[in-house]
């Protein structure tokens, strides 16, 4: 028996009824395993199961499992970033989801330019103004992404949250539609830069996210079960 397996396959049956509620191609939205805190065995499982992708929060963590499990799958940063950790999270990412300052786009520029990669990226929008929580603000976003896009090692692809946590996910919904709204007017503002992804949604709430238009669910615990300590 494999509970990962049985469980991912639930969730991506969520994920494609989901979509189609909304007239969305279930393919429009891939899922991050979202894999901080789970040993080495049951990521092994997942990948097995099919997950292509897995996100981690935690740098240091990250490398070892990298080191360990290879490029078997694409490797997706979604925690808080410090600007002395960008080499390290430009030298084993595919995306990174939580730009949210000037300070650690150049950071990252400067690691990608040394590595001759082109490192894609997305902004962290912080859309409640919570204190506890990172992300730029909405209506510095803009600012933001006219800077960045004059960093030639940088591409940026969408925009991420972390929105407020509500035990029930309709009251979540808004923040995920506030998301998507914003994007579309980013989009119009920066018609050379393709908005593509709005990474969005948990375990609790990934299906209103992706009736609002996340094209990246993170999910967890709804894959690898509840972590120690949760």
């Amino acid at each position: 028996m494999n509970p990962i397996a049985d469980n991912l396959r639930y969730i991506l049956d969520q994920i494609a009824a989901a979509a189609q509620r909304v007239g969305r191609q279930p393919d429009e939205v891939k899922l991050v395993a979202v894999s901080k805190t789970v040993d080495l065995e049951r990521m092994r499982r997942a990948i097995a199961a099919g997950v292509k992708i897995l996100g981690e929060n935690y740098l240091q963590e990250a490398q070892t499992k990298i080191a360990a499990l290879g490029q078997v799958v694409s490797w997706h940063f979604i925690g808080n970033l410090q600007t002395n950790k960008a080499a390290g999270a430009v030298a084993g990412f595919d995306l990174i989801h939580s730009v949210d300052r000037l300070k650690l786009a150049q950071a990252l520029e400067k690691a990608a330019q040394k590595l001759g990669k082109i490192q894609e990226i997305l902004i962290e929008v912080n859309l409640a103004g919570e204190a506890s929580k990172s992300g730029v603000a909405p209506e510095d976003a803009a600012a933001l992404i006219e800077a960045i896009a004059a960093l030639p090692h940088l591409r940026l692809r969408g925009l991420m949250t972390m929105p407020p946590w509500f035990n029930e996910p309709e009251a979540v919904r808004p923040y995920f539609k506030q998301l998507r709204e914003l994007k579309d007017r980013l989009s119009r503002s920066f018609p050379e830069i393709q908005l593509s992804e709005l990474s969005m949604g948990m375990s609790g709430d990934f299906e209103a996210a992706i009736e609002e238009g996340a094209t990246l669910v993170r999910i967890g615990t709804a894959i690898f079960g509840a972590r120690p300590g949760a």
